[in-house]
């Protein structure tokens, strides 16, 4: 077989962006495993994995990557440094029509690049098959409990992005002292929930039953992890049936609002779709009973599914204030006003350990269907482009996106 050169491009998105696609070991467990792989990689100041440790595996690096016939980064490649004619595999964010990267798409189809999106790549039962989610729900999680700690004055814990790994976040999380009765509520079960749940677990908080946690107190913290059958139902009360849900959300209503005076944490890390009523509502909010006193949303919805999220939070600036009364900004400390966390951008804090669980994701999910057989159409379904310079059959929803007129 013919020696295929993977490159490795530096990353090109302001604001910076530390992760990579591949840790320095991952490369050469890639070359090892495929003895037709060469990887290359770009210099770059601002890894995590410094260009030291590449070349410390015996990696080579090279500022011209255009001899490679496929190029991994993580965010939106700038369209400066498409290259045509490759298969690019990133981020792209254009999947929802995002206006802000129309351009980019159309300069991938003028350059005739196949564009593999990360966020497309699912198996055969349709589902994703590699994401940073795990650790958005880990980071975002550690944050929840360092924003609680910061409203209620109860501790103070180092920020995510200031600790060296995920073993020092764990460690500083032995400082979370919580009072008895402290109720946390979960909505998600995808990486991104899974993901804060390793954090849960790791605190002397105790898992309860939602009906448990609507009826009665406790002499110890608790947290429930709700299904979307517990929080959405419909108007007629007739019975809730997930799969028609996630084909007409709109035929259900949030029931949300029972959770809020009863719970004092709420940590969103579900998907929601625009066709689904608001969880929670600005005048949801207003009720003189509600106890909620800080939103971890690692969803981050904006302005929408969980009213209290007016906008992204940046990571050195992670928390603001929703006064509920006035619907807008306030001290995040003042009593009444809820205190929200919504870092938009949460694995970017542990670069080291996102980059190797989602490096770890390509080498076993994506990379057997992209070098030998693409036999579940993993890559095939994955692709949004072609390298005949057109979008795929499977993205063809796009065109009027990509003409402006969507």
């Amino acid at each position: 077989m013919d020696k295929i050169k993977i490159g490795v491009i530096k990353e090109g998105k302001i604001p910076s962006d530390k992760r990579v696609p591949l840790t320095p070991k991952q490369c050469r467990l890639l070359e090892t495993t495929y003895p037709f792989v060469e990887v290359v990689v770009q210099p770059s100041p601002i890894r995590a994995y410094k260009d030291e440790a590449y070349l410390a595996e015996g990696i080579k690096m090279n500022e011209d990557l255009t001899d490679c016939e496929i190029i991994l980064g993580v965010k939106e490649v700038n369209i400066s440094d498409l290259i045509p004619n490759k298969k690019f595999l990133f981020f792209s964010h254009t999947l929802k029509k995002q206006s802000y990267n129309r351009a980019l798409l159309q300069a991938i189809l003028d350059k005739k690049i196949q564009l593999i999106d990360y966020e497309a790549l699912k198996n055969k039962s349709n589902k994703r098959v590699i994401g940073f989610g795990r650790y958005a729900g880990i980071v975002g999680c550690y944050n929840g409990f360092l924003t609680y700690g910061l409203k209620h004055e109860l501790y103070e814990l180092k920020a995510a992005n200031k600790c060296a790994d995920r073993k020092e976040v764990e460690e500083k999380l032995k400082k979370v002292s919580l009072p008895n009765n402290t109720k946390i509520v979960l909505t998600g079960f995808g990486r991104v929930g899974h993901g804060a749940r390793e954090i849960l677990d790791l605190l002397p908080i105790t898992e309860v039953t939602p009906e448990e946690f609507l009826t009665n107190t406790f002499d110890t913290p608790v947290y429930t992890h709700l299904e979307l059958e517990d929080y959405y139902a419909k108007p007629d009360g007739s019975k809730f049936v997930k799969q028609e849900f996630y084909t007409t959300p709109e035929r259900y209503k949030s029931d949300f609002k029972k959770y809020l005076s009863k719970s004092d944490m709420y940590i969103p890390c579900h998907y929601w779709s625009d066709k689904s009523d608001y969880i929670i509502t600005r005048e949801d909010l207003k009720s003189e009973d509600v106890r909620l006193s800080v939103v971890a949303d690692i969803s981050c919805d904006i302005d929408c599914a969980v009213a209290c999220t007016i906008r992204p939070s940046k990571i050195t600036d992670p928390i603001y204030g929703y006064d509920p009364v006035t619907e807008l900004e306030a001290d995040f400390k003042k009593e009444g006003v809820i205190a929200v966390m919504a870092v938009d951008n949460l694995p970017c804090e542990l670069p080291l350990d996102a980059s190797e669980d989602f490096g770890g994701e390509l080498l076993n999910e994506v990379f057997p269907s992209l070098l030998i057989e693409d036999k579940d159409l993993v890559i095939a379904r994955g692709s949004e482009t072609t390298l005949n310079g057109e979008l795929s059959v499977y993205f063809t929803y796009l065109e009027n996106y990509l003409k402006g007129l969507e």
